[in-house]
């Protein structure tokens, strides 16, 4: 009887993985992953104090989506139990539900199906250099290795603040797995606002933010290369690396410039200002001095760097760095009067223009209608909710302290904008069309990955 129950649970298992396109198993098991968590964080047991479950669906897309954006207090309404499981989401939702999959198959019959495989490619935008099992193995242990580290090294900076052992561990492991996952979720409820001046503390978010957010192609292609597997890096590593260094640093000299004055003032407003322009780059959400509390340039500032994000198939989100890059290209190309679309004196096929323009479109649009809805549900100024948006979409976590104010209807929207994000604009599009991309093995020629 178990038999036969289990052949039909499979035949209507591998229906179901074929009349799915990519797009639509990625976004029905992110669903799934968001619902799980909700009703896990429903259970009362692991609440300090009764909370909604409107505020468990945020808490739980926040999670998966690994955005950031709380209307509850993490450490005040969860308890540890509810914490670990809201650390639970974001790793799946950090490192993809299907990676985890993937690799415990390597990891047991040394086999990956063609549909994990698609699901795969749907999920992380591959150059063809790069093969999925190398890929999948580089992800697990690259995370496992730089979470362990993170946490070492937080447990250290926390005990040197004075806080007490137990503690430590604890908030040391959420924080480091928060951190490189980008996900901003923290356990103090001013952020790391506290530790504004700590130089240590600030170095580790950054690096764990960045190595998380530049992706795990470049990191494979690294590797790659220090292996002797390829003789140089590839076209899209190196726009990827150009693409954030130039933005860093034009973000950190405008917001140090501007806002020295004000709110940041003080003997480490540097670090300050590259600390913030990191974390609005890599969307890892962390702040150090209050958000709401920056002028307006630099709220607009950190709004179009949330806009942008940093590199594809890593843990950040935002419209990825190769899509400014190919929509700079376009522009260049239209004003010299060139037939060929080039960067770095290397072609740009048709194929990745369309899928550049496609996600600019559609990531501007979404911007614009959700605004428009927000304006009016809040009675918020424009800037602070076009600020909300982008963070929601660009899975973020930055706010300007709106966010456990927001309307019942404010949540909602927020919580579809931060699923969205996740799961990519394009992809969520293509699902609900049900549209199945040319490519069945996900990946790309060496061009530029969008």
């Amino acid at each position: 009887m178990k038999n036969k129950t289990y052949k039909k649970l499979n035949i209507w298992y591998r229906k179901f993985q074929i009349s799915k396109s990519p797009q639509m198993n990625l976004v029905w098991g992110f669903f799934l992953y968001t619902l799980i968590g909700f009703l896990l964080l429903s259970i009362p047991l692991f609440h300090n104090r009764s909370i909604s479950f409107l505020d468990n669906l945020f808490i739980a897309t926040s999670a998966i989506s690994t955005t950031g954006l709380v209307t509850v207090s993490i450490f005040n309404s969860y308890n540890i139990f509810g914490q670990f499981i809201i650390m639970a989401l974001i790793q799946v939702g950090g490192i993809g539900y299907m990676t985890l999959t993937t690799y415990y198959l390597i990891f047991t019959t040394r086999k990956i199906t063609h549909w994990h495989s698609k699901i795969i490619g749907t999920e992380f935008t591959l150059p063809n250099s790069i093969q999925i099992r190398d890929f999948v193995k580089s992800v697990i242990i690259f995370t496992l290795v730089m979470e362990t580290i993170g946490a070492i090294l937080f447990y250290i900076a926390f005990i040197d603040s004075g806080m007490g052992s137990l503690k430590a561990i604890w908030f040391s492991i959420f924080h480091s797995i928060s951190t490189f996952c980008t996900a901003g979720f923290g356990l103090f409820n001013n952020g790391f606002e506290s530790y504004r001046d700590n130089t240590f503390i600030n170095t580790i978010i950054s690096v764990l933010a960045i190595a998380g957010s530049l992706g795990f192609i470049v990191i494979t292609d690294l590797l790659y290369r220090i292996r002797g597997k390829s003789k140089q890096i590839s076209f899209t590593t190196k726009t990827i690396l150009y693409g954030f260094i130039l933005l860093l640093s034009i973000g950190t000299l405008l917001l140090y410039t501007i806002e020295y004055a004000s709110v940041l003032g003080s003997s480490s407003s540097l670090m300050t200002s590259f600390f913030h322009t990191m974390s609005a780059m890599t969307t890892v959400g962390f702040n150090t001095v209050p958000i709401g509390k920056i002028s307006l340039p630099i709220l607009l500032l950190i709004t179009f760097l949330m806009y942008i994000g940093a590199s594809p198939s890593g843990t950040a989100g935002g419209m990825k760095i190769t899509t400014l890059t190919a929509m700079i290209a376009i522009l260049k190309s239209r004003l010299l009067g060139q037939k060929k679309i080039t960067f770095l004196n290397r072609l740009i096929p048709f194929e990745r223009i369309y899928v550049a323009t496609s996600i600019f479109m559609l990531y501007t649009s979404l911007i614009f209608l959700f605004s428009f809805l927000l304006s009016l549900s809040e009675n918020f100024s424009f800037e602070k909710i076009l600020f909300e948006v982008a963070s929601a979409l660009g899975t973020v976590g930055l706010s300007t302290g709106i966010t456990g104010e927001l309307s019942n209807m404010g949540k909602i929207l927020i919580i579809i904008l931060m699923f969205i994000g996740r799961v990519g604009v394009l992809t969520f599009g293509f699902a609900l069309l049900r549209q199945k991309i040319k490519d069945s093995n996900g990946t790309i020629q060496d061009d530029l990955a969008v």
